[in-house]
């Protein structure tokens, strides 16, 4: 008995450990995550008014952009970089020679009403793109010609006249449909019931108007699309509300009548980012504030010197100009090509403010200065003076007079003239009569690069390279990138271009200014894109956004660990 005692106690005593061994593997829960769902209302407050839902006017509307960018598609979009990507077309292929753009259509892209997407529509929207009064003239000189083929009802063929890379950028156009519009004449288009009651492919749908009192549209209300060909979006509508600045529409938010702010303005930005709930977000612009120099003028004939040019570079002090003027909203540009962009060379040389070198760097030149200060002088008596020319407004005059007393500082002396903005291109870059402009070029709504037309020898006569600078390295970079259909290729002849664009400083880069916005801390999902193209950019990944999450519990076997 007492060795059957035993082993029965052995026995329980085994039991009992693996008991507890059991207890100690159960599944432990963890902490609950919160996760996407469909539902929800997104409210965003845009800065502007109704006019037009219909991508074919929006052009100088922003606030229209914004509600057509979620109702209607193109054949192709860009991400965050800049690189293209398919959007109507299901795929693309260009030439070896880089002359013909294939597009095939997806097969289950639908109009809002049901009506399937053909290469009809397409083409149909290029036609009135070329006849269009909204569009740039350059935009439709390029389109006619382009010899567009309709393949199928779902392949489309793009003959281009010579090899353009920066072809894909016209491809990003609202396509309209054919059955709703063929009936209606051109030249009566802007005046078409279709544009208050829109009908497109894009993740939204229109839906209704919100009236005020007044009887004016105050609103627009958007419900998702579920016929969309792509990724279908949590947020079930979207609430557009129109306000006249960032101020309304700041309170607006503060109120609880919206969760995002389409714009915040400087005067308002402060104040934006004390609200523990909203959350700011901010991304480049692609425009830049420059300092051309004329190259070929003979009366500044010291600005065709490198060293010169490169010593009023290192007089500048940029970031005191940001801060300053800009509030701090704007990123230092070293170069053409802004940082975000695929083709910008993060290598590319910085050269911050240094008024001692800037003068040594004279000194070596030849150039005397004064030990009482004042003008600098070179052997030939050749006095470093020149005139710039600066837009009227209270920004740019502000940053002229600024650079007037920063190159002073190294014996430059600068003769502000100030004048309407559209004077300067007319007046003085056109002719090629000025000595140094400041101005800002602005390349909104093209994602690829190409600074061909600033900077490349053949614009030097008659085109956009006000600096005429004739480099034929950085030329034939240009020439190369602009005809290149593959990427990687491209970025290594853009690299080779700002080494030498840095090298040569033909201009002077200032800044890039940027662009911010707020949305509701309460919205999740939220991506922020280095660049803007477009200030609507900031909605291409709206499918992603989300203000209802479920919580899944997740079990999970945690082991103990014993001693």
């Amino acid at each position: 008995m007492k060795r059957l005692r035993w082993q029965i106690a052995v026995v329980l005593a085994t039991l009992v450990i693996v008991a507890v061994l059991l207890f100690s593997q159960q599944p432990v829960i963890a902490p609950t995550q919160p996760q996407a769902a469909p539902g929800g209302v997104y409210t965003e407050a845009l800065i502007g008014s109704l006019g037009r839902l219909n991508p074919l006017l929006d052009w100088n509307n922003p606030a229209d952009r914004d509600v057509n960018r979620l109702i209607f598609s193109g054949l192709m979009k860009f991400d965050a970089h800049g690189l293209p990507q398919p959007d109507l077309a299901e795929s693309w292929g260009a030439s070896a020679d880089g002359t013909i753009y294939n597009f095939t259509l997806r097969a289950n892209a639908v109009w809002h009403d049901g009506t399937p997407v053909t290469s009809d529509d397409v083409i149909f929207t290029i036609d009135l793109i070329k006849t269009s009064s909204f569009y740039p003239q350059d935009i439709k000189d390029l389109w006619n010609k382009i010899d567009v083929k309709k393949l199928n009802d779902h392949n489309l063929k793009f003959t281009l006249p010579e090899p353009f890379a920066p072809f894909l950028d016209y491809v990003t156009f609202g396509v309209l449909p054919r059955h709703l519009l063929n009936s209606t004449p051109p030249e009566q288009l802007a005046n078409a019931d279709f544009n208050i009651r829109p009908v497109g492919t894009g993740p939204y749908k229109f839906d209704h108007f919100i009236i005020g009192g007044n009887g004016q549209a105050t609103g627009v209300v958007l419900t998702h699309n579920d016929s969309y060909y792509g990724q279908k979006p949590f947020i079930s509508q979207v609430v557009f509300r129109y306000y006249p600045d960032s101020k309304t529409a700041f309170d607006a938010y503060k109120q609880g009548e919206v969760l995002g702010i389409s714009q915040l303005t400087p005067d308002i930005l402060p104040q934006a980012l004390l609200e523990p709930a909203l959350s700011v977000y901010t991304s480049g612009l692609p425009e830049m504030s420059i300092i051309l120099f004329n190259l070929k003028n003979n009366e500044v004939q010291f600005l065709q010197n490198a060293n010169v040019r490169r010593a009023l570079m290192l007089g500048l002090n940029r970031d005191y100009l940001v801060s300053a003027f800009l509030h701090g909203q704007a990123i230092i540009a070293d170069g053409p090509i802004m940082p975000g962009s695929w083709a910008h060379y993060d290598g590319v040389e910085h050269i911050g403010y240094d008024p001692d070198a800037a003068v040594a760097l004279l000194k070596s030149e030849g150039y005397v200065i004064p030990a009482t200060g004042g003008t600098v002088r070179s052997k030939d008596n050749e006095s470093l003076v020149l005139n710039l020319v600066h837009p009227d407004d209270a920004l740019h005059t502000q940053i002229a007079q600024a650079i007037q007393q920063q190159w002073a500082l190294i014996g430059v002396q600068v003769n502000l003239q100030a004048v309407p903005y559209d004077q300067i291109v007319s007046d003085y870059l056109g002719p090629r009569t000025y000595q140094a402009a400041l101005v800002d070029l602005n390349t909104a709504r093209t994602p690829d690069p190409d600074p061909y037309p600033f900077w490349h020898q053949a614009e030097a006569t008659g085109g956009q390279n006000y600096s005429q600078w004739d480099n034929r390295a950085a030329s034939e970079y240009l020439e190369q990138a602009r005809t290149e259909t593959d990427f990687t290729i491209r970025a290594r002849l853009y690299r080779n271009f700002q080494v030498v664009f840095a090298k040569e400083l033909p201009s002077l880069p200032l800044y890039y200014p940027v662009y911010s916005y707020g949305v509701d801390a309460q919205v999740r999902g939220l991506q922020t894109a280095p660049l803007l193209y477009d200030t609507s950019d900031r909605l291409a990944f709206i499918e992603d956004w989300y203000v209802v999450t479920r919580r899944a519990l997740e079990q999970t076997p945690q082991p103990t660990v014993g001693p």
